[in-house]
């Protein structure tokens, strides 16, 4: 017998752009969908493609709004709550400081486009990796079909144990840092898309990311999409955002 889809919302830690940053306007409406808002934009920005072209490019992202993951998403955990869970992040926070801003570039990563570091960001993996650890007494273990899922993508030794272990295979020492702007494409498709995107995205990345907070981010039912929940300053100050 199948499993029963759990209707209980998921969450993740992300590293989202500020709401009024020209990154984040673009990104909201190249997927249709601002993460920041919980709301659609429609018509999204198409950079000339076709209107089910560009529906199905982005079908994937869209769902999540466009981020940075650090801590991929999970449902909590027996006992745990969403107030516990917030003030976690906020802990979290205060023991991280500030880092350097990031070069980024648009980048094919496997199948997918993306924008990813320009340069070895070790601090940024050090965070994400610090997010994985210190939150994982939060998340709740992957059922067999969750895993499955995970698993329809080879995996090499590594990731099988991390998947296990942290329940994503890409964290740790297989983490790379990546902000998705596509669903995974055929090379030709691939290299479409980043032609049209190219033009749009080089003014964005001309000025290195400034990360100054991370965003608890929740998808409140299954298939819904991804909001901001809460952002915390790495500074420790006070949060901010839709509660």
């Amino acid at each position: 017998m199948p499993e029963a889809v759990s209707a209980a919302p998921r969450y993740a830690l992300y590293t989202v752009p500020p709401p009024k940053s020209a990154l984040a306007r673009f990104a909201a409406a190249w997927l249709g969908w601002d993460i920041e808002r919980g709301e659609s934009i429609d018509p999204p920005d198409r950079v000339g493609l076709p209107v089910d072209l560009h529906s199905a490019v982005t079908a994937e992202p869209r769902r999540y709004g466009f981020h940075g993951t650090l801590k991929a998403p999970f449902r909590l955990a027996a006992g745990a709550s969403e107030t516990q869970l917030i003030d976690a992040v906020a802990d979290f926070a205060v023991g991280c400081g500030r880092f350097a801003p990031i070069p980024l570039r648009l980048a094919a990563l496997g199948r997918f486009l993306a924008l990813i570091p320009a340069e070895s960001a070790p601090a940024l993996s050090a965070l994400a990796a610090m997010a994985v650890e210190r939150l994982d007494r939060f998340r709740t273990p992957l059922s067999d079909s969750e895993l499955a899922r995970r698993r329809q993508a080879p995996l090499t030794a590594t990731q099988e144990a991390l998947l296990q272990r942290w329940g994503y295979p890409y964290v740790m020492e297989a983490f790379r840092y990546h902000m998705t702007l596509t669903g995974s494409l055929d090379p030709a498709l691939r290299e479409r898309v980043a032609e049209a995107l190219a033009p749009a995205v080089a003014p964005l990345v001309a000025a290195p990311l400034a990360i100054g907070d991370v965003a608890l981010c929740v998808e409140p039912t299954p298939r819904a999409r991804f909001r901001v929940l809460r952002r915390f300053a790495l500074d420790g100050s006070a949060a901010r955002g839709i509660i």
